[in-house]
């Protein structure tokens, strides 16, 4: 699980850079990106924060999950993070609170990654998020997008795949195909020791039989 994460992590900050590159300034809205996210499946959430003001910085970001029954933050340097959970333990909102010194200023952006599943089994996951600045400025990203046109404020949203089955039968998997592997080796094996074997005893015939040759023309001689 923990290589799985790492995997995923730098999969995802990697396409994060990627979209900041290519979406430049366009773009100012809180937003979510997870490659390869799947329905059930397990996957590392990266929300986008940028801040919209020009004189204040965002010092909070408060996002609501579907009821996951895992919600692991990354560490941020100067940012703390608290998940809230139900009374069955099902992960319902995450926060993340910036230090005096750590808030993310005018023109610049922070990421903010989060371990989660499993996913809805949905096309599309929201994540309704409330980013707080530091004049007291709250804004709601909570607005559902209908049709073609795209509110002032919409929700964060991920696209799911449909489940592959990798996640929950990837270690069966690889256990049937290593079974395989070591049967084929093993018979393999056996083959060539057979082999070895019948060659062994064909030269021992052989030899032996150039022995007696050998003796009977001694004893003739």
């Amino acid at each position: 699980m923990n290589s799985f994460i790492r995997r995923a992590s730098i999969v995802a900050g990697a396409t994060s850079v990627a979209l900041v590159v290519g979406a430049g300034a366009a773009s100012a809205h809180v937003s979510v990106v997870a490659p390869g996210a799947e329905q059930g499946g397990y996957t590392v959430l990266t929300f986008r924060v940028p801040t919209e003001s020009d004189t204040a910085a965002t010092t909070s970001l408060r996002v609501e999950l579907p009821d996951l029954n895992s919600a692991r933050t990354q560490p941020i340097p100067g940012w703390t993070a608290t998940v809230d959970k139900n009374g069955d333990g099902l992960a319902t909102a995450v926060t993340w609170t910036a230090q005096p010194g750590s808030e993310v200023g005018p023109g610049q952006f922070q990421q903010f990654l989060l371990s989660a599943g499993p996913l809805p089994e949905e096309d599309t996951v929201s994540f309704p998020a409330v980013q707080t600045y530091d004049d007291g400025q709250v804004v709601e990203w909570t607005e559902e997008t209908t049709g073609s046109e795209e509110p002032e404020h919409p929700a964060p949203m991920l696209s799911l795949a449909a489940a592959s089955g990798s996640e929950h039968g990837g270690h069966g998997a690889a256990t049937t195909s290593e079974t395989s592997t070591e049967a084929s080796s093993t018979s393999s094996s056996d083959n060539t020791a057979r082999w070895i074997a019948g060659v062994a005893l064909v030269l021992g015939a052989l030899g032996a039989a150039l022995g007696l040759g050998a003796a009977i023309r001694g004893r003739r001689s």
